[in-house]
Parts: C-alpha cells; sequence; structure tokens
C-alpha cells in the first residue's frame, strides 16, 4: 500500500511573454513529436515496400521496424533527465537537428540504389539512431506543457500535444507509402529530415522557460491557468523511488502494446490477410490516426471535465481488450475486406484514446520539477515495448495465426487495469 504523493500547483505563464504564449509552446511541442512521430509510426506503414526493397523476410522487418523503438528506449530516460536539468529548449533544439541529420545519413548512404541493398545491420543502425535522437521530443515538450498550462487546462492541453502522435503517424501513412511504392526510400527519409528540421525552426523561435522570478510570482493570478502567482510546493518524492509512478510507468507500457500490434503489422495483416491494396491500406491507417487524434483531444477534455481520470484509465483497459477480441474474432471467419478494414480502424482507435490522460496523470503524480524524468521514465516502457513487438509478431504468426496475434494483444491490454490507480478518494493505489 503505498500513500499517494500530495498534489502540487506548478507556476506557469510569465507576463513577459504574455498569457497566450503557453499556446505557443504547446504547438511547439505538437510539431517536434509530431516530426518524429511521422517517422516512428510512419515507417512501419511502408512495411511492405521496406520488405521488398530491403529484400527482408518477416523476421528481418520485425527487427528493422523495431530497431527505432530499441534507441528510443535506451535513451528515453536519459533525456528526461537532461530536461530537468537544462531545460526543454536545448534539448529540443539538441534531438531535432541530431535526428534530422540521422535520417540525412539513411538518405545518402542507407538506401536501396543501383541494384545495391544496405545490409540489415546498417538499416537497423541508422533506424536506431533515429530513436536515439529523437526521443528527446517525449520528454522535453511534455515536461513544457506540465510547466506552462494550470490542473484545469492540462489534461486537454497535454491530450493535445499527444494528438501530434497520431497526427504525425497520419501524415506517415498518408504520404510515406506513397513515396516508398512509387521512387524507394530516398524522398521517404528526406520527406522525414525537412519536417524535423521545420520543427527545430519553431522550436528554436519560440520554446522558452516559464518565468518564475520573483516578478511573476508576484503577478496577479491568471483567470485561465489559476496559476500566476502561486509559489512551487514543496518537491515531491523523487520518481524513481515512487511506486505510484512506476506502477503508472508499466502500465503505459503495457497498454502501448497492442497499440504497436496495429501500428507496425496492420498494413501486413490487410495485405497478407485481407488481400487490400495500396488504397484501401493507406485509408485505414489514415482513419485510424484520425481517429485516435479526436479521440485523444475528448478524453484530455473530458477528464479535466470530470476529474476522473483513474477510472477513464481502467475504463479503457477494457475498451482495448473488447476491441481486440473482436478484431480477432473477425479475422477469424472470412469476413469481407471492408469488416477487417472497419474492425483495424476501431481498435487502433480504441487503444490510442487514452495516451494524454495518461502521461498528465503521470507527471501530475511525479511533479513539475520531475516531469521530465517521469515522462522519460513512461517513455521508455512504451519503447521498450515498440522494439519488442514487431519482433514478437513474425514467431506468433509462425506458431499460430493473426486471429491468436490480436487475442493476445487484447490480453495485454487486460494486463494494465489493476495497474492504473483507482478512483480519486481512495489515498492509495491497490
Amino acid at each position: 500500500m503505498t500513500t499517494s504523493c500530495p498534489a502540487v500547483s506548478l507556476p506557469v505563464t510569465p507576463p513577459a511573454l504574455g498569457d497566450a504564449h503557453r499556446w505557443k509552446v504547446l504547438a511547439v511541442g505538437v510539431a517536434a513529436n509530431a516530426s518524429f512521430s511521422a517517422a516512428a509510426n510512419g515507417m512501419p506503414t511502408t512495411a511492405i515496400w521496406l520488405r521488398s526493397g530491403y529484400h527482408l523476410s518477416n523476421t528481418e522487418l520485425g527487427v528493422a521496424l523495431g530497431a527505432m523503438g530499441l534507441g528510443v528506449a535506451l535513451t528515453e530516460l536519459p533525456w528526461g533527465m537532461a530536461t530537468d536539468r537544462w531545460g526543454d529548449r536545448p534539448v529540443l533544439l539538441t534531438g531535432l537537428l541530431g535526428t534530422m541529420l540521422a535520417l540525412l545519413a539513411l538518405l545518402l548512404w542507407i538506401t536501396p540504389a543501383g541494384g545495391t541493398v544496405p545490409p540489415l545491420w546498417a538499416l537497423a543502425a541508422g533506424l536506431a539512431l533515429v530513436g536515439v535522437l529523437g526521443g528527446s521530443v517525449n520528454g522535453a515538450s511534455g515536461r513544457a506543457v506540465m510547466r506552462w498550462f494550470g490542473t484545469g487546462e492540462r489534461g486537454f492541453a497535454m491530450s493535445i500535444r499527444q494528438t501530434a502522435v497520431p497526427l504525425g503517424g497520419g501524415l506517415g501513412a498518408l504520404i510515406l507509402p506513397s513515396l516508398a511504392s512509387r521512387y524507394g526510400f530516398m524522398p521517404v527519409f528526406g520527406a522525414l529530415a525537412l519536417v524535423c528540421g521545420l520543427s527545430a525552426f519553431f522550436t528554436w523561435r519560440w520554446m522558452h522557460e516559464p518565468d518564475f522570478s520573483a516578478e511573476a510570482a508576484t503577478a496577479p493570478q491568471n483567470a485561465s491557468t489559476g496559476l500566476i502567482g502561486v509559489k512551487p510546493a514543496p518537491p515531491l518524492q523523487g520518481p524513481l523511488k515512487n511506486r505510484k509512478v512506476w506502477r503508472l510507468v508499466a502500465a503505459i507500457g503495457l497498454l502501448c502494446v497492442p497499440q504497436f500490434a496495429v501500428l507496425s503489422y496492420a498494413t501486413v495483416f490487410l495485405h497478407d490477410h485481407g488481400h487490400l491494396g495500396l488504397a484501401a491500406i493507406t485509408a485505414v491507417m489514415v482513419a485510424l490516426q484520425a481517429g485516435a487524434m479526436v479521440m485523444r483531444i475528448w478524453s484530455g477534455r473530458h477528464t479535466d471535465r470530470h476529474a476522473n481520470r483513474p477510472a477513464y484509465l481502467r475504463g479503457s483497459s477494457l475498451v482495448a481488450l473488447a476491441s481486440f477480441v473482436l478484431l480477432g474474432c473477425i479475422a477469424w471467419t472470412d469476413a469481407p475486406g471492408w469488416l477487417l478494414m472497419a474492425a483495424v480502424v476501431a481498435a487502433g482507435i480504441a487503444v490510442s484514446a487514452w495516451h494524454g490522460v495518461a502521461y498528465t496523470e503521470l507527471a501530475t503524480e511525479a511533479g513539475g520539477a520531475n516531469a521530465g524524468t517521469a515522462l522519460g521514465m513512461a517513455n521508455t516502457a512504451v519503447y521498450v515495448g515498440l522494439f519488442l513487438t514487431p519482433m514478437a509478431i513474425p514467431h506468433l504468426l509462425a506458431a499460430s495465426s493473426w486471429p491468436v496475434v490480436w487475442w493476445l494483444a487484447g490480453l495485454v491490454a487486460l494486463c494494465t487495469w489493476p495497474l492504473f490507480p483507482r478512483a480519486q478518494g481512495s489515498g492509495e493505489i491497490r
């Protein structure tokens, strides 16, 4: 039994920049996350062409798709700790510019050209380096949102930031498969490098630290945030020693596994099992990401209004379970293509709607001064899942079938139900 830590009030928007500046900070966070998500979640939508262009087996494809997740998993916690120490701006600039350079290196030296196919190890190493550098955007942008927005807006703002993941993935699904199928992977890596460079420019222009000076502390309270002029509460227990933080981290990491199963192999499932073409597959992935964006924003606003984040998160586990059981059952039958498409979209949305709510709950529990570290812990768990899930699915397929893959993904979602906290007011997490 662990006693809940006291709530913390975080000082936010500095008067010097104006109350509206927090929305620019949020826009930078969205742009930075969308840029990296276009690579992390967009590249799997090119799986069919990655497999053929680099002459990969399904198992080797899993290694390539998981490499970026491994890179992020290895560095998320260090990036989060660096953010807490040095601030959001330098970490975001370093990560975005480094990611752009890594993608340009892939473009120049690790793409099939002139009959020459780069080896798997080179492709995996290049994608892992993209993950190492791109992982910086997660904790840094999340910490910025937590510091600039008050408690009445924080879930909504964090959920908007989390829409960047399906936004980037959706844009990737819309653009990257077409580029890969028609022109190969040089324009794929070039397009991803371009968006990282643009995000770095906006970070340089707008991302600043909140002003916690004495002048800001004596400023009148802001009506929208409710926090200007409020002195910071005493520091909370460090996130690395907080059991509630660790349980939230485990729940977030596990609930991302079924999400990554869809994002990594839905295109292969629809192509190999459903015999669908490029247009249908692209439509499914774009609809999935668009639906996830809408549901993340709704979820953040809903839980802000009703103060029910724990109950919402536990319910999300059960909704995800039901959606994957249904997807497995449809895959088990000789279902028409449109029904497969609808089931994939429904499962993908169901297992993607909860992110902003969970990250808000985690960062609130950790406190503003430790938000970067806590978010780094969660993203380490998330990207361990991104690394392992694509590698495990080919072996599950070899030993069973697609319905079993989806049913097991639902079982993983169910395992997160007891890890999320019970409804507020219980005073403890059981």
